[in-house]
């Protein structure tokens, strides 16, 4: 059973890796032996996750890209390719937060939120997709969140929702086209874990009620506690598994 995690020498691809959850989600794929490609406009962030991955006894890359740009998206991959030889698995993590009322969100606002939590998931998606069919394997692991299926009372997140919904829906397109290449997508939906863009939503004492009140484990995630779903969806044990939204969540979907 160990071995069906075992993800020795396989090469993985983590956006949004210069903090928090992308950080989370690289040492989890390398403490199961993956080389780990880590992406995001950070570098010299990047470069200190690197010795961090470098130190669990696994290769590891750092590339800057801003994946709101596709022609770094492409360059990025590009590099990747040419450094490690192929790509076997991509964690689409990067994205951004916004919680504006509807009626004043700015068009800059709006555009920025799904030019890096849709466009950029979609691009990335697409060029390391290039390289999984080439190669007739491939595992890619989108991150959506629990506002892929609901909203929240009293936080004006619809550029949010909306973004995160349209990552459930296109992992499901794409699972269906890429199905036929023994690719697998999938997405993960967590609720609220701490990192850089929920810092302060999670130190907000009305917040917390709020998690009492909707959360039926009745507390945020904590560190670690979406690295088994990574590895799973990352591993051979999810080969009979694609196109599904798991929600990391304490419950919070379920009521």
């Amino acid at each position: 059973m160990a071995g069906l995690f075992d993800l020795t020498n396989k090469v993985a691809v983590v956006t949004g890796a210069s903090s928090g959850l992308g950080v989370q989600f690289a040492k989890a794929l390398a403490r199961q032996g993956a080389n780990v490609a880590l992406v995001a406009r950070r570098v010299e962030r990047l470069n200190d996750v690197k010795k961090e991955i470098e130190a669990l006894g696994v290769k590891s890359l750092a590339v800057k890209c801003d994946v709101s740009n596709v022609e770094e998206i492409k360059a990025a991959v590009k590099e990747i390719v040419d450094y490690f030889g192929t790509i076997d698995i991509l964690v689409n993590n990067a994205g951004v937060g916004a919680a504006e009322p509807a009626e004043t969100q700015s068009d800059d606002t709006w555009e920025w939120v799904m030019n890096v939590n849709v466009n950029g998931v979609y691009y990335f998606a697409r060029e390391v997709g290039k390289v999984m069919i080439e190669k007739k394997y491939g595992k890619i692991i989108n991150v959506g969140s629990i506002h892929s299926t609901v909203a929240m009372p009293g936080l004006p997140i619809s550029a949010y929702c909306t973004s995160k919904g349209g990552v459930e829906m296109m992992t499901k397109a794409l699972a269906n086209e890429w199905a036929k290449y023994n690719i697998t997508v999938n997405a993960i939906g967590p609720a609220y874990f701490p990192s850089e863009m929920t810092d302060d939503v999670l130190n907000d004492e009305g917040f917390a009620q709020v998690v009492k009140t909707y959360c039926p484990m009745g507390r945020p995630g904590r560190d670690g506690e979406l690295d088994g779903a990574i590895v799973y969806f990352a591993s051979d044990a999810s080969s009979y598994t694609t196109g599904q939204l798991l929600s990391i969540d304490g419950g919070w979907t379920a009521i």
